[in-house]
């Protein structure tokens, strides 16, 4: 039904729902609240996966779009600023950025939260997926 009226999946709004009450509600007594919650939605949305092409796993990207598939996004947590779209990025630089949240070397809560729940094969698999974007 959303899709025949607006073009965005059921899926999509849920998940920009969510991170948006998550981002108007925090504060920094609830951050590990905001954690448990974006891992939450990570692990609920492993249903909707997609299949890449020659690629025999999936990969769930339906995380990634509520924010980074939006062009011209704006995010303002922890301040505002651009999200940047992963489409045509390099797989190496994608998987790069992912492994530096986990280890804390790349700071921001939401992604720290997202890269921390993907495993090493969930990374390269999101890399190869958006490295073919445009």
């Amino acid at each position: 039904m959303y899709s025949q009226t607006c073009g965005t999946s059921f899926e999509q709004c849920r998940i920009r729902l969510s991170l948006c009450l998550s981002l108007i509600l925090f504060t920094p007594a609830n951050m590990k609240k905001l954690f448990v919650l974006l891992a939450f939605a990570g692990v609920a949305s492993a249903a909707s996966a997609v299949d890449l092409a020659g690629n025999t796993g999936k990969v769930n990207v339906s995380m990634c779009i509520g924010c980074h598939g939006i062009p011209g996004y704006k995010a303002t947590f922890p301040e505002v600023y651009q999200v940047p779209m992963l489409g045509g990025q390099s797989e190496k630089y994608i998987e790069n950025a992912l492994k530096a949240y986990q280890k804390g070397e790349r700071k921001h809560p939401s992604m720290q939260g997202i890269a921390g729940s993907l495993s090493d094969k969930d990374i390269a698999e999101l890399a190869a997926y958006y490295s073919q974007q445009k």
